[in-house]
């Protein structure tokens, strides 16, 4: 293939990479902020968010434009269909984020310490997604190293098997206590809510996985 081909072809990718870092870092940042019941860091959280989607119709544009000037072939025509549907993918993460961040700023606001309590216990489900997002990203940038590839893929998947568990666990728990408090009971209801969109994400990272190890090795999209 052309080396004009090969650098729009990296350019493509390094601007996925910067996305996902982008995201990656805002659901640091919320972390962070709920682990200290911070509202402003939550807020400023949000703020990193507002660029992500400019950049994805940048990346979709860029390649649009490949496919018109190079006509890529095989392997080369799947990387850059794979990023097409990480695009779609990272802009609905994006939303996700923004979304629980909102949720999670309501919830502070109303100042319940039990509540509080949940979100705190609930936010191992946000550890092990910015533990996907560490092998999304090196996913990306190791793309030729085929084993290392499926290996992290099999990371992500057990992250998110270790979410479910722990959303389990937590609903499991908020139902009891539902049941004998019907004080609390709409609040118990609505935190299971947010809890459960915010799983989205690191199933939306999964798909993610699946993208690159078609771009990679081909298969089924």
């Amino acid at each position: 293939m052309l080396t004009g081909y090969n650098e729009a072809r990296h350019e493509v990718r390094d601007a996925v990479v910067e996305v996902v870092t982008n995201l990656s870092i805002a659901n640091k940042l919320a972390l962070q902020a709920l682990e200290s019941a911070d509202i402003q860091g939550l807020e400023q959280a949000r703020k990193s968010l507002k660029m992500i989607s400019g950049t994805t119709e940048k990346i979709d544009n860029d390649i649009v434009l490949i496919f018109a000037k190079f006509s890529p072939e095989a392997r080369d025509l799947r990387e850059m269909v794979s990023y097409l549907k990480v695009t779609s993918a990272l802009n609905r993460i994006r939303t996700n984020i923004n979304n629980y961040i909102k949720n999670m700023q309501g919830l502070l606001i109303e100042n319940n310490p039990e509540v509080h309590k949940v979100i705190k216990d609930s936010l191992s489900i946000n550890r092990c997604t910015l533990n996907a997002f560490d092998a999304i990203l090196e996913m990306l940038q190791t793309f030729d190293d085929k084993e290392l590839i499926q290996a992290l893929a099999t990371k992500i998947e057990v992250e998110y098997s270790k979410t479910d568990d722990i959303y389990s666990l937590l609903e499991k728990e908020l139902i009891h206590k539902m049941g004998s408090s019907h004080t609390v009971a709409e609040e118990y209801f609505n935190l299971l809510k947010y809890i459960r969109k915010n799983l989205k994400i690191i199933d939306r990272l999964e798909s993610i996985s699946s993208r690159i190890i078609f771009a990679r090795m081909g298969g089924k999209l």
